[in-house]
């Protein structure tokens, strides 16, 4: 009965943590949009590691 319960509130948890990943992700995209339109390649190439970082971490959420 415990395992049954951790294991759904894990997913609660998973399924939370992907929603925020999702929110991060839109805004990252609105922020680089901005700056590919302002020649700002800076903020560019800050825009694209966050965005890989959010990438990598949905994929492992997704892999459990």
């Amino acid at each position: 009965m415990k395992q049954l319960i951790n294991t759904t509130r894990k997913k609660n948890v998973d399924q939370q943590k992907t929603a925020v990943l999702r929110l991060e992700m839109d805004y990252e995209l609105a922020t680089l949009f901005d700056a590919m339109n302002l020649s700002d390649k800076t903020k560019v190439k800050e825009c694209k590691q966050k965005l890989e970082r959010i990438r990598q971490e949905l994929l492992r959420l997704k892999a459990l």
